[in-house]
């Protein structure tokens, strides 16, 4: 049975939602905090291929809006440089398994995930 990879943030409802999910179905989980290891590059660019980077950004989060990235144009290389410094700019939690891949709270995506696992 594969392992399922949470990458959220402890304190983040969503993130704690999509653990529950899964324990609830006794599916193994690796839940990786992003405050305390930022994702890897490949991962990040795992998610970008599925969703886009503009697709991973929360932009109503308080995060996106304090850090006023509604005004200011970036580039993709400096977008990724500040979700690995804020992982609070992402819509979480990113959820993988195998080649399977969910952003935010997706309960069908999950379910897919669960009856695959």
């Amino acid at each position: 049975m594969a392992v399922v990879q949470i990458f959220g943030v402890k304190g983040s409802q969503a993130t704690r939602a999509a653990e529950r999910f899964f324990k609830e179905r006794r599916i193994d989980i690796q839940l990786i905090d992003l405050k305390v290891k930022p994702m890897a590059a490949g991962e990040i660019r795992r998610f970008i291929q599925r969703f886009g980077l503009t697709g991973l950004l929360d932009t109503e989060s308080k995060a996106y809006v304090d850090a006023g990235l509604k005004y200011i144009q970036q580039s993709e290389t400096q977008l990724l440089a500040r979700i690995e410094k804020e992982p609070k700019l992402l819509r979480l939690p990113l959820v993988r398994c195998g080649q399977t891949v969910c952003i935010g709270q997706d309960d069908a995506g999950w379910k897919a995930i669960a009856s695959g696992a």
